[in-house]
């Protein structure tokens, strides 16, 4: 059953690549154009799986068990995820399928990211980690403190998503876009050629992570997709060689890189591209505070925006505004901020 995990792992990795679903460009774009179509497009995975978890918990297929929220260090710990995003060039995921298409600095942040993240949660940071998420609130999630049924939730976001989404479609160009002619046909052109649209793409995403509940409840990993604890996992596995801890997770991080790489190579994309040294450097600080940042929130764009979300947890939503505060405040640092100081114009002091 494990090998479940690598499966659906190898088909989100190559979707994540063909479909160039990047949740931090979703929440750059908010700061950098104000376009929110990327970020209607993850809202779309959230709903859509909202409503199929619910349905598995009505099912008796799985059984949601909120846990008390750590309300202190989740605002910390999303911020700084969110910030070190920037830095790294990709979330959680996207540092996965992006060192699949061969970028060295998405490696020096995925190793540095999986190294943090077992530090954080069970080495030398472990501790001050742990005092902070004991710092909680009773109140779990958001039905839970309006004292509604969770459907009354489903629906609301369902329909405000799903108008979002025939907003940005209507905005689409009637005209259609010049594109080069088809060099394969059929499947393959549909697979590695064909551009892959936002919408769908984050369909196809969606359809993945409410499969991931059953398969990986299945294995007794009683949770869906996730990304940090496996990384964590992976570290500490090879640190002491204990067998227990590569679980269906793991599988699944592994998969997530095979996929891409699949995807990277048959589209064209694989290319290895050794980073610069600031770029080397960002990658670096990048990758260490996104696994502090995410082992304090209890999760990272996928845990906690994609997956917790779904479940109406306060962690995941008080999680996924402080991510997109986080991102913000680094875009105007390094890219907004970098880019004025660039076009400033040299002073020279006149003669006197």
């Amino acid at each position: 059953m494990l090998l479940t995990g690598l499966g659906l792992g190898i088909a989100l990795g190559f979707a994540m690549q063909r479909g160039r679903f990047c949740v931090t460009g979703a929440f750059r774009d908010l700061w950098l154009t104000g376009s929110t179509r990327w970020l209607t497009a993850f809202l779309i995975v959230i709903a859509v799986q909202s409503a199929g978890v619910f349905a598995l918990d009505a099912a008796g297929v799985i059984t949601l068990d909120p846990q008390p929220f750590a309300w202190l260090a989740t605002i910390i710990g999303a911020f700084i995820f969110g910030f070190a995003i920037v830095l790294a060039g990709g979330c959680a995921t996207g540092t996965y399928y992006r060192a699949g298409e061969g970028l060295v600095g998405s490696w020096l942040a995925l190793i540095f990211y999986a190294l943090f993240s077992a530090i954080s949660k069970t080495g030398a940071l472990s501790t001050p980690v742990a005092a902070l998420r004991g710092i909680t609130v009773e109140a779990s999630t958001i039905h839970g403190v309006l004292g509604v049924s969770p459907w009354v939730l489903v629906v609301a976001l369902v329909t405000g998503v799903g108008l979002l989404a025939r907003h940005h479609r209507r905005r689409r160009p009637s005209l259609p876009l010049v594109s080069l002619p088809a060099r394969t046909g059929g499947i393959r052109h549909l697979l590695f050629e064909k551009k892959w649209g936002a919408f769908t793409t984050a369909l196809i995403i969606a359809a993945l992570a409410i499969l991931a509940w059953p398969l990986s409840w299945a294995t007794g990993r009683e949770s869906g997709l996730g990304i940090t604890g496996p990384s964590s996992n992976i570290v500490n596995y090879l640190v002491r060689g204990d067998p227990e801890l590569i679980d269906w997770g793991v599988y699944l991080v592994i998969g997530i890189l095979l996929g891409s790489f699949v995807a990277a190579k048959g589209s064209g994309e694989f290319r290895v591209r050794l980073p610069d040294v600031t770029t080397t450097i960002r990658s670096i600080f990048g990758g260490v505070l996104m696994g502090v940042g995410a082992s304090l929130a209890g999760g990272c764009t996928i845990g906690n925006g994609m997956v917790d979300t779904a479940t109406f947890g306060l962690q995941g939503w008080v999680s996924l505004v402080f991510m997109i505060i986080g991102t913000g405040a680094a875009t105007r640092l390094f890219i907004t901020g970098s880019a004025r100081i660039a076009a400033s114009p040299i002073r020279v002091p006149a003669d006197r």
